[in-house]
């Protein structure tokens, strides 16, 4: 490159930092510059630090180990109990408003609207806090199964305790009472803003020491919802749902025997015989008498003797227990509605049935149809409306199986024992032993005609030697007037007109025996007190039972029966509760030693030891 002028090379000047040559007015203009940037580096280094932005407690709280947070928590309301400000369990706080009555109420407030002159004073458990400042704070609270968001502002609080020590105790899953009034938020970024109440005052009445599972995650370990139930119904509104359903399916059958002028009765659980049905019993021990008794398996034997002292029509709903498998629709102990009726028949049960269960359906899902998923993903679709479908069971088993059965007075030898042997094997049937024939019947009628049975239908005409308590049929010898119901393959009804003839039940019970003598342990035991009771004179009675807890499954849509149980059997878990402390314990309390009473150790959960013939396969 050629050499620049000389004249030129006056008017350059040298920038030291770099080691150009340029012109005066760029010298100028770069260390005016350098010196600005000086500037800004000394004003910055002179500056206090920035302050980091803090975390709320409940941002610090999310980051600890459940069991971290229980023995914080514990200690924090360790804390309030010793200076009672606020005092964590108070006695009382008065409830005006129900949390559904307040959204159909004001549901019609428009966007910014305040009714400050109501006030309303409701309780319920929070599901999520958010904060906007010191100043102001949003709860998401739940009461009677509906949410609603309550609004707090600092210039609205009221009552001795000041605004911020009302809500810094507060985490989710406590309960809490408000006072305040309804309004309509106005947000900026919205048009239409939420139905809230504008608390004035926020009362802790009682805190949750534990974490709650996030609303995001929820609480859905199938085993933990049973076995936390509470917790369950805490985050889960369709397991709160199910158990609403229950009750309202349980009220209507009430009403609809009171209504028709049946007597409700209680009759004992437990007895010296457990008899009124085909199943395996419990067995408890009473220490001042010395002697066995069993759990009752079914209320039928004492019904009809309330039948015989002129009782006409009664019914019981109750608790039954059985020692038999659990699965996915048997739970040991289970709910029943039985039903028995002077001067009816097992036709006049039939109706009686479809008219009850029909409308029931109706009263509880609004219509006759309804929709069930089994395990596996298949979707039944239900008609429960009446008439229902009716099926012969010998006739059917002959249609499918191809061979003529023998008659019925012969059903209970052994030559049909060596019959039915063979149409298992043809049919491809399995019976685990004891092989007797009604055992036999009853698989041959489970895997042949029960299998068709998705909408309601009635199976009929049981052989004698299936149903000891049921009277023989009038035109059919051998069978008897008994039916079965069946929706989505299961059995939801057993009802028959009653043996009331004492010298036949007498027999009926001697040929039970003898299928215990072969080894069947559900077959049922002599009861002499009721067969004295039929010698006073049973009125002709058709007698019904219905499982509760079945027809709650089909109703609900759950194919478990621990869905419709509220605590249903669970195996113990030895580990569940293994080494953990008591609320107690954490904040260290000692219990208080009452005169007369020895002070001993505290024992962790002594393990309990159940019999394995109580677990079954």
């Amino acid at each position: 490159m050629a050499d620049a002028p000389d004249g030129q090379m006056a008017n350059l000047h040298l920038d030291e930092p770099t080691g150009e040559m340029v012109s005066k007015s760029e010298l100028k203009k770069r260390q005016k510059q350098r010196a600005n940037e000086e500037k800004k580096k000394d004003k910055a280094a002179a500056a206090p630090p920035k302050a980091e932005k803090q975390k709320s407690a409940e941002e610090e709280e999310s980051n600890l180990t459940p069991n971290q947070y229980y023995e914080i928590r514990c200690g924090k309301i360790q804390k309030l109990r010793q200076i009672k400000k606020p005092n964590p369990y108070p006695h009382k706080f008065q409830v005006t408003t129900d949390l559904r009555d307040f959204l159909k109420t004001y549901d019609s407030i428009k966007t910014g609207e305040h009714r400050t002159d109501v006030e309303v004073r409701v309780g319920g458990r929070i599901y999520t806090k958010r904060a906007a400042g010191s100043k102001l704070v949003f709860y998401d609270i739940r009461a009677e199964g509906v949410k609603v968001q309550v609004m707090c502002q600092a210039q609205e609080a009221a009552g001795p305790i000041p605004f911020e020590e009302q809500h810094e105790h507060l985490r989710r899953g406590d309960i809490i009472g408000i006072v305040g009034y309804p309004g309509r938020t106005a947000p900026r970024n919205r048009d239409h803003g939420e139905l809230s109440i504008f608390a004035k005052e926020i009362i802790l009445l009682t805190p949750c020491l534990h974490q709650i599972p996030s609303e995001h995650y929820g609480f859905k370990d199938q085993e933990q919802r049973y076995r936390q139930r509470y917790l369950d119904l805490i985050m889960n509104d369709n397991s709160r749902n199910v158990f609403i359903t229950r009750s309202k399916m349980i009220t209507y059958i009430r009403r609809y025997f009171d209504e028709k002028d049946f007597v409700e009765v209680e009759t004992p659980m437990m007895n010296a015989i457990a008899g009124g049905a085909t199943a395996k019993p419990f067995i408890t021990h009473h220490n001042d008498l010395n002697m066995d008794l069993f759990m009752r398996v079914a209320p039928e034997l004492y019904l009809k003797m309330l039948i015989v002292g002129g009782l006409e029509r009664v019914y019981e709903l109750g608790r039954q227990f059985r020692n038999e498998g659990i699965d996915l629709t048997h739970n040991p102990e289970f709910t029943t509605c039985e039903f028995y009726m002077a001067y009816a028949d097992v036709y006049d049960i039939m109706d009686i049935t479809e008219d009850l269960v029909s409308g029931l359906v109706k009263h509880v899902t609004g219509g006759y149809e309804t929709k069930f998923h089994t395990q596996i993903g298949e979707e039944y679709h239900v008609n429960w409306q009446k008439p229902w479908k009716r099926i012969e069971m010998i006739p059917a088993l002959e249609e499918a199986c191809g061979e003529k059965f023998p008659p019925g007075e012969e059903l209970h030898t052994k030559e049909t024992n060596e019959f039915l042997k063979r149409i298992l094997k043809k049919m491809n049937v399995d019976c685990t032993p004891p092989q007797t024939n009604a055992r036999m019947l009853d698989k041959l009628v489970g895997e042949i005609i029960e299998e068709k049975c998705i909408n309601p239908t009635f199976i009929t005409g049981h052989p004698q030697m299936m149903s000891p308590l049921a009277k023989y049929h009038r035109d059919h010898p051998g069978l008897c007037e008994r039916f079965e119901a069946f929706v989505c393959k299961k059995e939801i009804v057993n009802a028959y007109t009653e043996l009331n003839d004492p010298f036949d039940q007498r027999l009926r019970f001697e040929e039970q025996a003898r299928q215990k003598d072969q080894g069947d342990d559900e077959a049922q035991m002599v009861d002499e007190n009721f067969c004295t009771s039929l010698e006073f004179g049973l009125p002709p009675t058709g007698g019904w039972g219905m499982g509760i807890d079945r027809l709650v499954m089909f109703l609900t849509d759950h194919y478990s029966i621990k869905e419709v149980l509220a605590f249903p059997f669970m195996k113990d878990d030895q580990n569940q509760w293994k080494d953990k402390k008591t609320a107690a314990e954490v904040v260290g309390i000692r219990p208080m030693v009452e005169e007369g009473i020895r002070e001993y150790p505290r024992i962790t959960n002594p393990p309990v030891t159940i019999p394995d013939e109580y677990y079954s396969a």
